[in-house]
């Protein structure tokens, strides 16, 4: 199975590219991830729970970043397997790039599955995979902007009301991290 797609976010193309590298963001932007703990360097293991038509299933496995030309691309691939219910491994291209708007990130995806999962047919698989990634980078999108929980914030450094950057808005807790904490206390 192969998909394609495209998404503009409203922030700096450096923003969503540490975004993309850290554990946290991951964990909660990829749908029923329960653990996700790791490095970019090192690669990731994961604990993924879900449900594909009749089977539910329990995957772990390990994800590995290549390729990165920072903040420009990357390429990630993963293999995650389920006990009985099989395996599903795959990888993503994923490309940034400055946008009007902020950064458009694209990208191409390939998986592959076997077991139990590979019987239920090519239809119900290729929805699953597209709404998980569907799934994935609106979570991914949300989480970036600062909206997540915060519905009438903005990006970093852009006040929600007009565009000015004279109030200082709440920053998300990666991002804190990130830059080494909030706001300055001579803001």
């Amino acid at each position: 199975m192969e998909m394609q797609g495209s998404r503009v976010i409203a922030a700096d193309q450096a923003v969503v590219w540490a975004a993309l590298l850290d554990p946290e963001v991951l964990k909660a932007c990829v749908p029923g991830c329960t653990e996700l703990a790791g490095s970019p360097a090192t690669g990731f293991e994961a604990t993924v729970i879900q449900k594909v038509g009749p089977v539910k299933a329990t995957f772990k496995g390990a994800v590995t970043l290549s390729d990165m030309d920072a903040p420009n691309s990357l390429k990630i691939e993963g293999e995650g397997k389920g006990g009985p219910a099989g395996f599903a491994k795959g990888g993503a291209k994923v490309r940034l790039a400055p946008h009007v708007n902020g950064t458009e990130i694209t990208y191409d995806v390939e998986a592959k599955i076997g077991g139990k999962l590979a019987q239920l047919g090519s239809r119900i698989i290729d929805s699953f995979a597209k709404k998980m990634a569907d799934q994935f980078f609106q979570s991914f999108q949300e989480v970036v902007e600062g909206q997540m929980g915060e519905p009438n914030s903005a990006p970093d450094g852009v006040a929600a009301s007009d565009g000015e950057a004279d109030e200082p808005v709440k920053k998300t807790s990666w991002f804190k991290r990130l830059t080494g904490g909030g706001p300055s206390a001579s803001e």
